[in-house]
């Protein structure tokens, strides 16, 4: 048996308190995993909040991976209840400052994904990307990782799927997108539903609530199946809550790759593409 139950925590994190963040995040891991989750997914920035006045704002309250203690306290329950974790944190790395999102399992730090496609004042704020988009094996199936905005770009999911990644799951802090109805979907949601279809992956899209010195964020938390539709409706716009759905990564690559006439990755036209 392959299938499995993926979670999203939707979270109000404190700007600059990561005590009490670690505590909040903690406590919905716990309740994910008693609920039988084995993949729990986390907020962009989740370890200290997001709207840093500067640089120097955010390296001090960034921290060391897997060493600080966000993520030593997650990889420590990781262990515990037998889960998997992938969460939103502020890095430092050196004198570098990163938005990153770090992939933990039972046995510790898998590796570190930091945000490839800085948005608005994140340029001036964090170093950017140069590794690319790694995919990390696990028992649970080859998982990609994206942070927000890196969503808006359709390479983001063609980079993880070309390397066999069964899921993409994207920590986010979603915003208020001018000229969006409030009975329609979110913009995130269409961006994540597009890369799920177009690349016969899961899509995880995990958001926060709440309002950070003025910048209000829209939660709204996703789940997309391979075929580009949500696999339950999203989380609301203004709830802690989690945000569940049976997903079958490994038992479902025949069904999702295998199709005798219509295959996204395998028919590209790769010799008449630019960059």
């Amino acid at each position: 048996m392959t299938a499995f139950l993926l979670a999203g925590v939707q979270l109000r994190p404190v700007f600059g308190d990561v005590r009490a963040n670690l505590a909040a995040s903690s406590f919905w891991i716990r309740e994910a995993a008693a609920r039988g989750a084995r993949l729990v997914v986390l907020p962009e920035a989740a370890s200290a909040g997001y709207v840093f006045t500067d640089r120097s704002e955010a390296a001090r309250y960034a921290e060391p991976v897997p060493d600080g203690p966000t993520t030593a306290g997650w990889a420590a329950l990781a262990a515990e209840l037998g889960v998997w974790i992938v969460g939103g944190v502020t890095e430092r790395d050196g004198d570098r400052i990163y938005n990153s999102a770090v992939v933990l399992g039972p046995g510790g730090h898998l590796g570190t994904y930091r945000k490839a496609h800085l948005w608005n004042d994140e340029k001036r704020i964090y170093d950017r990307n140069t590794d690319g988009f790694p995919v990390f094996d696990t028992p649970l199936g080859r998982i990609g990782v994206g942070i927000c905005y890196d969503a808006w770009f359709p390479e983001t999911f063609r980079s993880a799927a070309v390397q066999g990644a069964d899921l993409v799951v994207l920590p986010s802090n979603w915003v208020p997108v001018p000229g969006q109805p409030d009975d329609g979907p979110a913009m995130a949601h269409l961006m994540c539903m597009t890369g799920a279809h177009s690349n016969q992956c899961y899509v995880a899209g995990i958001s926060r609530i709440g309002v950070e010195r003025g910048q209000e964020f829209v939660g709204r938390s996703v789940l997309v199946g391979p075929d580009g539709w949500p696999l339950a409706d999203p989380a609301s716009r203004d709830r802690e809550e989690l945000v569940t759905a049976e997903v079958d990564l490994i038992g479902t690559r025949r069904e999702r790759r295998d199709n005798p006439f219509n295959q996204p990755l395998a028919d590209r036209r790769t010799d008449l593409y630019s960059s």
